[in-house]
């Protein structure tokens, strides 16, 4: 006899209801529980990775310490919340992928759980989808992490999050998303579509440069920003598509390439060349979301991974 098919939605919120009680909503300012286990930590780390992302200044047209950047409805107040909202999601699906390798039937649990969680982040911004992409970057990788098991490269973390993110959601809705009206209209496939090929702008871009600039000596925020601004250089930032259409993303990789050719955000004339590029991209309201995203996702794997050494000397033989 054939048992009945649970949904998605069901198994997800049996598994929510288990780990939810264990995680708060408000950033931790005690000392951690006794009962504070792998599925907090990595939520707490990914929640701490959109704070940093979000407090990193100056960023091009993005929310940061000055304010809103090219966003009239966001600034780093809401950005905090709204990062908060999303840690006991992260631990959920940090739950659900104890002991399990990649499946159709948890990617569609997965995707309840991501849901549920934009759904919790609406109530605390009060209607802004300010992470949305993040929340399925992040997911993505912190399930990854969790089925990597011992095997902590960021390879391995990012092949295994692919493969998730390959399959499909039979229960995803039918309404467009901003990015399924990109790929309509420019052909560009957008977070989905890095995140089928294993997060080559996170792997393969952004750690080799991150772990150069430290090995330089620039100052982390600095080593970030050059990080953000690698990765703006190559992405198809759908953000940009979106808001900006092709002139904004053109003007944000030529901009973006020309400050790291005048040594990155550390030199004078590299700050110059960012705070031009940030003017440019305010100018035509369009902000690079999905570089931001991709930063996070950056300083995720950081945080997880094993470290790979030959990835700076991959970042010091390319500049």
């Amino acid at each position: 006899m054939v048992g009945r098919l649970v949904p998605a939605a069901e198994v997800a919120a049996n598994v929510v209801s288990r780990v939810l009680p264990r995680v708060d909503i408000a950033p931790r300012r005690s000392a951690r529980p006794p009962e504070y286990d792998e599925c907090s930590r990595l939520a707490d780390i990914a929640v701490a990775v959109l704070l940093d992302e979000a407090r990193l200044t100056p960023k091009p047209a993005l929310v940061d310490m000055r304010g809103g950047g090219a966003h009239t409805d966001l600034d780093l107040a809401l950005m905090i919340r709204s990062a908060n909202s999303l840690r006991p999601s992260f631990a959920a699906i940090a739950a659900i992928c104890e002991g399990r390798l990649p499946t159709r039937e948890l990617r569609e649990e997965l995707a309840a759980i991501g849901r549920a969680g934009e759904r919790a982040m609406m109530r605390a911004t009060r209607g802004s989808n300010a992470h949305r992409g993040a929340l399925w970057t992040l997911g993505l990788l912190v399930a990854g992490t969790v089925m990597a098991e011992s095997d902590r490269c960021a390879g391995a973390i990012a092949g295994l999050a692919a493969v998730v993110a390959r399959y499909p959601d039979r229960f995803a809705p039918a309404a467009p998303s901003n990015g399924s009206r990109v790929w309509d209209r420019f052909g560009v496939r957008g977070a989905r579509g890095e995140a089928a090929a294993g997060f080559p702008h996170a792997v393969e871009i952004g750690l080799p440069q991150l772990a150069a600039g430290r090995v330089r000596g620039y100052s982390e925020d600095d080593a970030r920003l050059d990080t953000l601004l690698s990765i703006m250089c190559s992405l198809d930032d759908t953000c940009l598509l979106h808001r900006g259409g092709r002139a904004a993303l053109a003007r944000a990789k030529t901009g973006a390439r020309a400050v790291l050719a005048r040594g990155g955000v550390s030199s004078v004339a590299g700050r110059r060349a960012l705070l031009e590029l940030d003017a440019d991209l305010r100018s035509l309201g369009a902000s690079p979301g999905g570089s931001a995203d991709l930063l996070a996702a950056v300083l995720l794997l950081d945080r997880v991974a094993a470290p790979r050494s030959r990835d700076t000397r991959h970042a010091l033989a390319r500049s």
